[in-house]
């Protein structure tokens, strides 16, 4: 009886495990409107969490956004410790959002380590609101 307890154990144990190695969106949740989409996509650029900014990314036919985004990946790589470290550490100011149609908005934000103002457009696609960098001011 004690052998089948512990069987079950396992099994469950081992279920569940598969469930999350197929797990393929990293646990991400989808955004319930553009600026969280905006939000959560900037907040995992800034921590160089590229793998969730891509959960977050339009992903378009000729790949100019992945193209984009691993730009932004590969020269996040070569930033030195402490421009890491002040990005991560870094609050994002919305300056302005704006709404374009029912499914498209424009976010203006700097971040409280670099001043930059940058403006990402964000759309819904598919059902879900999603960054599409193509039109990055």
């Amino acid at each position: 009886m004690h052998e089948m307890m512990d069987m079950k154990k396992i099994s469950l144990a081992a279920a569940l495990l598969f469930f999350l190695a197929c797990n393929s969106d990293g646990g991400y949740k989808p955004a319930a409107d553009a600026q969280e989409a905006a939000q959560e996509f900037v907040r995992a650029s800034l921590d160089g969490n590229y793998d969730k900014a891509s959960y977050y990314l339009y992903h378009d036919s000729a790949q100019v956004n992945e193209m984009l985004l691993n730009k932004w990946r590969t020269d996040y790589g070569g930033w030195s410790q402490e421009d890491k470290v002040g990005h991560k550490n870094a609050n994002i100011i919305v300056i302005t959002t704006e709404t374009l149609a029912d499914s498209s908005l424009n976010y203006v934000f700097s971040n409280s380590y670099r001043k930059d103002t940058t403006t990402i457009h964000v759309i819904k696609a598919n059902g879900n609101w999603l960054v599409d960098l193509k039109d990055i001011h």
